[in-house]
């Protein structure tokens, strides 16, 4: 099997953070100076996220820089210990704070303090807009490497999100594990970042605009998968794919043929272990209460799980899983009975027609992208 690469090499890692922080920190001043639309937001956010973002003040709204809408659907509400990894100007974790609710708190964490400034100048007034007794959101400087080291403690947080960062990082694996690590049983890591068709080539990995715009640390998407795999992740779950476009022409000559895509994933960590692939069939069925706030009709768990209210499917192990052991438990009726083992799940051999003809071609196994 061919190695896995990290995007940069470790030893690189400190001339990384620096390239990176600096393009944040100083040569980008408004998401108008983009070169690439890799951190920009593919895809409408849903009308609830749109809402509170009208709201936002405008200097957090343009020192924004992200590729997708990392907020799980039903989150109002919903008392979610939420860390948002990479959160630059506090964005995100300004609409999560509205959308868990006073009894949630949400946590930022990022390594450049011109990013964090932004963040935290604001931070006082939203907490009064939105009328909480006390706050329930906090910033703090740290790598999303080292989590535990920055003062998150394991088994405290139930939803990672992160925004177009992880590419950033030259130890993705470090970021993966410090992720599990963090998460309570039963959490999930649901985020946007950008991934390429292929390897990319050293002049492309090492270049200052390249790697600040997301698009040089970008991983083969089967190397995330791998090192997902490698720290527990064991079904990553596709939400959302959109393809990203480079502008500059400099740029393109250095890409050549490689193509970048923003995806959703979702990864969920859960007690016990998930089967190994291909899925199992136990004839469980999932049953969708529709008590999830927006999604009372249908809720999507992934690009090809979609549950009706009231209506019982048949299921995999693995997302049986997902649905009576995550934060979604209290939504959902799943029966199981383990003792009548049916053979291979049939829904993992079908290809996903929701992602879209432009990405048909990379070699995501089918169970990943909906498995049953």
């Amino acid at each position: 099997m061919s190695q896995v690469t990290t995007g940069v090499q470790l030893g690189e890692a400190d001339a990384v953070r620096a390239s990176v922080s600096k393009y944040y920190g100083e040569t980008l001043q408004a998401s108008s100076d983009l070169k690439t639309s890799a951190c920009c937001t593919a895809k409408a956010p849903p009308a609830d996220v749109l809402a509170l973002l009208r709201q936002l003040p405008q200097e957090i709204v343009q020192k924004y820089y992200g590729c997708g809408s990392p907020f799980p659907a039903g989150l109002k509400g919903s008392g979610l210990r939420v860390l948002d990894l990479g959160c630059g100007s506090g964005r995100d974790c300004y609409v999560c704070a509205a959308l868990v609710g006073e009894k949630g708190f949400v946590t930022g964490l990022d390594m450049t303090p011109a990013q964090l400034q932004v963040a935290q100048r604001h931070s006082e007034a939203w907490q009064q807009q939105l009328g909480y007794a006390a706050p329930n959101m906090r910033f703090l400087q740290g790598r999303i490497e080292e989590l535990a080291a920055a003062g998150i403690t394991p088994g405290s947080i139930d939803l990672i999100i992160s925004n177009c960062v992880i590419n950033l990082s030259a130890d993705k694996a470090a970021v993966l594990r410090e992720a599990y690590a963090a998460l309570a049983d039963g959490g999930e890591v649901f985020f946007s970042d950008v991934y390429c068709d292929r390897r990319l080539p050293e002049n492309a990995r090492s270049h200052e605009v390249l790697l600040g715009e997301c698009l040089g640390g970008a991983l083969a998407v089967n190397d995330f998968l791998r090192l997902a795999h490698s720290v527990g992740f064991a079904d990553p779950r596709v939400l959302e794919v959109a393809p990203i476009a480079v502008h500059d022409d400099e740029l393109k000559s250095l890409l050549g043929e490689a193509a970048f895509y923003s995806i959703t994933f979702r990864l969920f960590k859960l007690p016990g272990q998930l089967e190994p692939l291909p899925e199992e069939d136990y004839g469980q069925t999932a049953t969708y209460n529709g008590t999830l706030p927006g999604c009372e009709a249908s809720y999507a768990l992934d690009a090809t799980h979609s549950f009706q209210k009231g209506q019982a499917v048949a299921v995999s192990g693995n997302t049986a899983a997902m649905l009576s052991s995550s934060w979604l438990k209290p939504h959902f009726t799943v029966t199981e009975d383990t003792s009548r083992h049916l053979g291979q799940f049939a829904g993992s051999s079908s290809s996903s027609s929701t992602l879209s003809a432009a990405v048909s071609y990379l070699p995501l196994r089918s169970s990943h992208v909906h498995g049953g």
